[in-house]
């Protein structure tokens, strides 16, 4: 275990670049998607990984990992088990927030905002899109509900590849994706003495962007 002397130790200095207000561009999502490129150039393992952020309904507050499908002029998209956990919270509160960290860019974009259902048309074409084997997974697992073991687990894969073989795999009715519409967009990038260059998007009544700095 580190002691609290040796965490305070884990210091990085941030010094590739700046962001300046005049390098923004006036829309943030096309502003996020020159970020996005930008990382997916530089190789970063998997730039479309983003934290989400979501509520209980007993106020207890969840994160986890899920990967960016759609993005444009709507929102950030992901797609999920309608059952799960967090399936369930979104249900209780729609309100959810997003990160997305690009260590080698020290950069990270922050997404607040309220979130809906795809459609059940973009559901079903993403998940044609998928490899058949994570099409049968999404048929195997109960997401988020408690497993005996691992062996059940492959039980329950084996009898989807059975019942469906080799014929086209249809979209499980508990399957589809979550579209969050941005209401903020913080654009963070990390600078020397820790006075980092944060820019927030904030959507206007008339359907604007208004941009801020914020202190670091």
């Amino acid at each position: 275990m580190l002691t609290a002397a040796e965490l305070a130790a884990l210091r990085q200095d941030y010094a590739q670049r700046g962001l300046r207000r005049t390098e923004l561009d006036p829309d943030p999502i096309t502003q996020f998607n020159a970020w996005l490129h930008e990382a997916q150039d530089r190789q970063i393992s998997e730039p479309n990984a983003m934290t989400l952020a979501t509520v209980s309904a007993d106020g207890q507050p969840w994160t986890r990992t899920v990967l960016l499908k759609i993005c444009d002029a709507r929102g950030f998209a992901f797609f999920t088990n309608y059952d799960s956990a967090k399936a369930r919270q979104l249900a209780d509160n729609s309100r959810a927030a997003l990160t997305f960290w690009w260590a080698g860019l020290e950069r990270q974009v922050n997404i607040t905002g309220m979130v809906e259902k795809t459609s059940a048309e973009e559901s079903d074409a993403y998940f044609r899109s998928r490899p058949a084997s994570s099409q049968l997974g999404a048929w195997a697992s109960a997401q988020s509900e408690v497993v005996t073991d691992r062996v059940q687990l492959e039980r329950q894969f084996r009898a989807a590849l059975e019942k469906y073989g080799e014929e086209e795999i249809p979209r499980p009715p508990h399957w589809g994706g979550y579209r969050i519409a941005p209401a903020t967009l913080e654009f963070w990038q990390g600078r020397r003495s820790r006075l980092h260059d944060r820019l927030r998007y904030t959507r206007e009544p008339g359907g604007g962007w208004k941009i801020e700095r914020l202190g670091p």
